[in-house]
């Protein structure tokens, strides 16, 4: 990477930002609790606070010819160049090869990916159980002139339509379905065709699994999920390890503005520090109401990674270190789903995970899913277990009836 103050097309190179600010350093072997809370904090200054508040700023003062990293606000940003630093330290821990970009929302950071390094002509391979969005990015990509072959997650199915592609996208688990794939074994693959490797890691956050580690070229997500965890931000970022592809990226980002306000990009990194905490405490109540479920006659489909009798459980634990919050399963009609999600008392019905507070939904009323009409996607919160399990368990009875 260029060590000057542009790179192509006047877009500020990755080295020079992440360079303005001196990082306090996070020890290598460090815990993911630890990480966590030191992620992206600058060194201790005195009388300074920890982690700086948010530089409001469409400009910056610029004498003479444009040399230091900060010059307009479209390009880069203190609170950005702090926020990336914590994204990279979770995702890519101890590598120097790593640039982290952070974007307005996760469909920003998913389109820059893809549209930066497709062209006409070019073959691009996405999964067809993914986030309800990839079917409007496929037209989209289409519509510029570029192939795209799709196929399920489960049983790594996207090695058959592999030849050719310039570029794979893999979602894993995937949304809602929550099936998972071997990404090493797809990343392999991929690369010995000549296709870049992108993988979606929202539902796993970083502490869950780390994508470059299992050799994917980008590690893409929403940081409106788990990462942030409150559902008060829109957030996404990518993290790639080709500092050409990650040029594109970059400028992608300047040509299209797809950039987050700076109180944003604070606040998810206030967040972060309680990264831990929350998906240790969020997964072992995932876990604890999918056993509740098992149990249940009338739940039939029911997934989670973490049981380990879900199809997904072994290849899940290969490469996932966390399971995750997300747990879906089917009621037998969508009167019945609605009446299980109005009976609820800790749980809202509202969309999207990740969040402290449970959320629920039907995810059949958005349409774009290939689920049952009563399928639900349950994301558990940071509640008492014994709590979440008997609310759940007491609108099962309640809707049943």
């Amino acid at each position: 990477m260029s060590e000057s103050a542009t790179g192509d097309q006047g877009v500020p190179t990755g080295e020079t930002a992440r360079a303005s600010i001196d990082a306090a350093p996070v020890a290598a072997d460090a815990g993911d609790g630890t990480r966590a809370v030191r992620a992206g904090l600058p060194e201790a200054v005195k009388y300074e606070p920890t982690l700086p508040g948010p530089v409001f700023a469409a400009h910056f003062h610029l004498p003479g010819d444009p040399t230091g990293p900060y010059t307009y606000g479209r390009d880069e940003n203190p609170t950005w160049t702090l926020l990336e630093r914590a994204v990279g330290e979770l995702e890519a821990p101890g590598r120097d090869d790593a640039e982290t970009l952070v974007f307005a929302s996760g469909m920003a950071a998913t389109s820059a990916v893809l549209f930066s390094q497709l062209r006409a002509g070019d073959v691009c391979v996405l999964p067809d159980d993914g986030y309800q969005a990839l079917p409007l990015v496929r037209a989209q990509l289409e519509t510029y002139g570029i192939e795209v072959r799709t196929a399920p997650t489960r049983g790594d199915a996207q090695l058959d339509v592999l030849d050719g592609a310039k570029l794979l996208w893999i979602e894993t688990p995937s949304n809602p379905g929550l099936d998972v794939c071997d990404i090493r074994r797809l990343a392999e693959a991929a690369h010995a065709r000549g296709a870049l490797v992108a993988v979606d890691n929202t539902l796993a956050t970083p502490l869950g699994q780390r994508p470059l580690e299992l050799g994917a070229d980008f590690a893409v997500a929403s940081g409106t999920k788990q990462l942030t965890g409150h559902g008060d931000i829109l957030l996404g970022y990518v993290v790639g390890r080709d500092s050409e592809a990650m040029a594109a990226v970059r400028r992608w980002r300047k040509i299209v503005g797809a950039i987050p306000g700076p109180m944003e990009a604070w606040l998810a990194h206030r967040s972060i520090a309680t990264l831990q905490l929350r998906v240790d405490r969020q997964s072992t109540t995932a876990l604890a109401v999918a056993e509740a479920l098992r149990e249940r006659p009338e739940v039939t489909g029911l997934r989670y990674p973490g049981l380990p009798d879900d199809p997904a459980h072994k290849i899940a634990a290969q490469q996932m270190r966390r399971y995750g919050c997300v747990v879906s399963f089917a009621l037998a009609t969508r009167a019945h789903a609605d009446r299980f999600l109005e009976a609820l008392r800790l749980v809202d019905d509202a969309t999207s995970f990740g969040g402290v507070r449970s959320t629920a939904e039907r995810r059949g009323r958005w349409g774009g899913d290939a689920v049952p009409e009563g399928f639900i996607r349950l994301s558990v919160g940071a509640e008492d277990p014994e709590d979440l399990v008997a609310d759940v368990l007491r609108a099962l009875d309640t809707s049943t009836a």
